[in-house]
């Protein structure tokens, strides 16, 4: 085992799946492990199996799908549990039982009733009957971040010498302060007779928003697995993200540390748990959120665009994005405005440019998204609807329960009109599918987002939507009481800009 290299161990699909709503079937579940192995996890926590038969179901298909990752199987320290569990991995290449026990005061006392001394012939014995199915056994002491360091010092120590191959210390409440979860990791390093012939791996959750801090600190320190999650998905205020971890990693080369970790999956795997759980990943989240590297203030765009680095620690590129997003407000400057005319195809001399900025301060200030469209009018080539490349004349959408979503367009393309019908899983994605058979530029969508501007069944809809061609990201908008409409005119949008 090499000393600088730290395991991921992802618990999307166990940990990460107990959030409300955000459950996933078993055909989801493999589609969600075929992404993590291309993403190069090292172990994947494919469920608890005597939970439920789902999970156990999961549990059996995705040892059967995946090929690289060890596959990990949650159990208490109950014998039932890690029978069910062993089942469960009968196909998985390498499979490992992840069973553990309570060990603050707090579990052993008002969870478990228990004593230390049954919590440590407890923890033995699981472990060693673990070691009968599986020569990889991880055990967890729930609630280390809130026990005390002498008594899990001597759990840990007798878990090694029953077997144990991974010693998982769970901050299960988001307790722990960086230095003191360092510390804890520092303290089993010190004082457990063969603590070096394991791995120690973090589980740490982020209820006081110090999850990912408290995993480096213990990585710092000894800590050789994190346990993430994809997007940071969790139980509560969730888990530590996996994407944060490795970027930490990788842009904090002094630390000497490396994952396996292909970064330049991070951003489509995020996409694609966000779309599956259907749980919006925050603009402003580290990584992988929409404004991650996107650039409002004037002074930031300025340095941005001319050396990169003067704002962004992180190429885009590294984790899958394909640029920096200069986005336009009433805080830019004229060298943002400059760039975004120039991609639009207009260039200006420094007095004209002046003028044009002029003008688009006093717009920006009265609307929070400036177009390419308001771009446009404000250079002078006022762009009327009629004149638009592509314009949408009709719409009408057949939807309902017991119907096939069916959707009928009808588009101004330069003067011809042309219609189109298909259907789709929805009134949207029916509607999305009559346009493509009308305007046939290749172009894959990247983010399609609904947010409500109003309030009341009568709301007012924007629309967000991004698609994707030739490694250019376009983007487009609309803003209705009628969803669907909004829905289809932000995607024409987008698409009238393709080259």
């Amino acid at each position: 085992m090499a000393k600088d290299r730290v395991y991921v161990f992802d618990t999307t699909l166990r940990d990460g799946e107990q959030v409300p709503g955000c459950q996933l079937n078993t055909v989801e579940k493999i589609e969600v492990a075929k992404a993590l192995e291309a993403l190069g996890v090292d172990i994947i926590e494919a469920g608890f199996p005597i939970s439920s038969p789902g999970d156990f179901n999961s549990v059996v298909e995705i040892s059967k799908a995946v090929t690289n990752p060890i596959i990990c199987a949650l159990t208490r320290a109950v014998k039932k549990d890690i029978e069910v569990a062993a089942e469960a991995l009968k196909y998985a290449k390498r499979g490992r039982i992840h069973t553990g026990i309570g060990t603050s005061y707090y579990h052993i006392y008002h969870k478990l009733m228990s004593t230390p001394e049954g919590i440590i012939e407890r923890a033995v014995e699981a472990v060693k009957y673990a070691r009968n199915f599986v020569d990889d056994v991880e055990f967890y002491a729930e609630d280390a971040g809130r026990t005390d360091n002498k008594f899990l010092a001597t759990v840990v120590q007798e878990v090694i010498r029953a077997g144990a191959t991974v010693i998982n210390i769970p901050d299960t409440t988001g307790y722990t302060l960086p230095e003191e979860f360092g510390k804890k990791i520092k303290y089993l390093k010190d004082n457990v007779e063969g603590i070096d012939d394991v791995i120690i791996a973090t589980h740490c959750h982020n209820d006081l928003g110090m999850a990912t801090a408290n995993t480096i600190s213990g990585v710092i320190n000894g800590a050789r697995q994190v346990e993430v999650t994809i997007n940071g998905i969790g139980e509560r205020a969730g888990n530590t993200s996996l994407e944060e971890v490795v970027m930490i990693l990788k842009s904090r080369k002094h630390l000497g540390l490396y994952t396996e970790i292909n970064t330049k999956r991070i951003y489509r795997t995020s996409r694609l748990i966000s779309t599956l759980m259907r749980m919006p990943v925050q603009p402003n989240k580290a990584i992988v959120g929409r404004n991650a590297f996107a650039h409002s203030s004037g002074i930031h765009q300025d340095g941005v665009l001319k050396n990169r680095e003067n704002y962004e620690i992180i190429d885009p590129k590294t984790v899958g994005v394909n640029e920096s997003g200069i986005i336009l407000t009433a805080r830019s400057g004229r060298a943002a405005l400059k760039h975004r005319l120039e991609r639009i195809g207009y260039k200006f001399s420094k007095e004209k440019l002046e003028h044009i900025y002029e003008q688009f301060i006093t717009l920006a200030d009265s609307k929070k998204d400036i177009t390419d469209d308001d771009l446009k009018i404000l250079a002078g080539k006022e762009v009327k609807a009629e004149e638009l490349p592509i314009s949408l004349l009709a719409l009408q959408v057949l939807s309902g329960k017991g119907t096939v979503p069916m959707a009928t367009v009808t588009l101004n393309i330069l003067g011809e009109k042309h219609t189109a019908s298909a259907t789709g899983n929805g009134p949207i994605d029916a509607a999305f599918a009559a346009v493509r058979q009308i305007v046939t530029k290749k172009a894959k969508l990247e983010e399609f987002l609904i947010q409500a501007i109003t309030r009341g069944s009568d709301d007012l809809g924007k629309v967000h939507v991004q698609v994707e061609s030739k490694g250019v990201m376009y983007y487009g908008f609309s803003a209705s009481t009628d969803i669907i409409t909004a829905s289809v005119e932000a995607f024409i949008d987008a698409l009238s800009q393709v080259q």
